[in-house]
């Protein structure tokens, strides 16, 4: 289980087009200055995306990126996994357990299972809705706070 910069940009990327999911398609270019994403890794970032259906695509000058399908349908999960691969643990799958050979006599293996279903169930339940709903409160928020406030002058 490795969760790198792709799952981090990727879903701010898709909680700023669920964001603005009224708005019309949206560029990689205003995605990228708004949330401090290189664009050149953002457009790899919407071919994964859109490969995997969470994104489209809508080309022209009004063209961008739009959500592929509800945003409520959209989970956490489904943006890692179309951006890192299936999620499962690092420490006792795949080749390291065929070299480790300890196979069911490892105590520690429950261990990591119990861990990976956590943070999955975590995830899975997770929509881009409900982050972009928290998001667009956060923002609303912070756009109330007085950039003097609490400054001593």
């Amino acid at each position: 289980m490795r969760l790198t910069v792709k799952s981090e940009y990727g879903l701010l990327a898709m909680i700023d087009l669920a964001c603005r999911v009224d708005e019309g398609p949206v560029s990689s270019r205003e995605i990228s200055d708004r949330q401090g994403i290189p664009g050149k890794y953002l457009e790899q970032l919407f071919v994964a995306l859109r490969r995997a259906g969470l994104v489209g695509a809508v080309r022209g000058a009004r063209g961008g990126f739009t959500l592929g399908r509800p945003a409520a349908e959209i989970t956490v999960l489904d943006i890692v996994e179309a951006l890192e691969g299936s999620l499962r643990p690092t420490v006792c799958d795949g080749e390291r357990a065929a070299v480790c050979g300890r196979g069911d006599a490892c105590a520690a293996a429950d261990v990591w299972e119990r861990a990976t279903a956590a943070v999955r169930g975590v995830l899975e339940s997770t929509t881009i809705s409900s982050l972009a709903r928290t998001q667009v409160v956060l923002d609303e928020t912070a756009s109330t706070i007085e950039p003097s406030a609490g400054r001593q002058d």
